[in-house]
């Protein structure tokens, strides 16, 4: 991982079903998840480069809804 972070959660008397809840929500806030998946097959470097552009495309043609509001 490219930022090491131990995701801890408390256990308390709220339940142990709130601490889950708790724990996936800071997983997903600190990439835990994304990173495992990007790491779980190894992808050259091109690969890697031609995702990269590609999401950014998609980014760049995504429609702008709320500037639009704004513009009017």
């Amino acid at each position: 991982m490219s930022k090491k972070s131990n995701v801890e959660v408390a256990i308390d008397a709220k339940g142990i079903e709130r601490a889950l809840r708790k724990f996936k929500r800071l997983c997903e806030s600190y990439g835990v998840i994304r990173e495992y998946r990007d790491r779980k097959e190894y992808k050259k470097p091109s690969v890697k480069k031609k995702e990269k552009l590609a999401s950014a495309s998609k980014r760049k043609n995504k429609p702008e809804k709320t500037f639009k509001a704004f513009k009017d």
